[in-house]
């Protein structure tokens, strides 16, 4: 699973910071929805983006790079998002807490996107990024899914 590119290592580690952002935008919802049902199924979320996490270190350390060495760039528009979603979760309002998760897992699946198109990404990463993307659109519909249910 080799990556000399540049870029790719800095794709690999913006979703890093993305999946971080998630688990952490996740385990805030579990915290602050007055529904078991949500505060299962964000725990369940939050889980998933720490193996994502897990996944996406061990490609980064396999392209010869440190996956704990970040510089303290900016993670973007994804970062901003789970602070607002984070800031939202304070209401405890179940419908804001899963608009402002669709939101968030929206821009991860954006990301994602924009990670496969780079062609320097041997096959092992591109299979374990697109597997995540689909986890995360998984994720999105299941949401979406609730909100309905949380409005009706």
């Amino acid at each position: 699973m080799e990556i000399s590119n540049e870029k790719s290592v800095a794709n690999l580690k913006h979703l890093l910071s993305i999946c971080n952002d998630g688990k952490e935008g996740y385990r805030t919802a579990s915290d602050n929805a007055d529904s078991a049902e949500l505060k299962g199924i964000f725990t369940t979320y939050s889980i998933q983006r720490a193996e994502f996490e897990m996944q996406l270190k061990t490609c980064i350390q396999q392209c010869n790079a440190d996956p704990d060495n970040e510089s303290g760039g900016p993670i973007g528009v994804l970062h901003r998002t789970w602070m607002d979603i984070k800031a939202a979760l304070s209401s405890n309002d179940n419908k804001v807490i899963l608009e402002a998760c669709i939101t968030g897992e929206k821009a991860a699946v954006e990301a994602y996107d924009n990670a496969l198109e780079d062609n320097d990404l041997s096959p092992e990463v591109r299979q374990i990024l697109v597997s995540q993307r689909d986890g995360i659109n998984d994720c999105l519909r299941n949401i979406q899914t609730l909100e309905i249910q949380y409005t009706a």
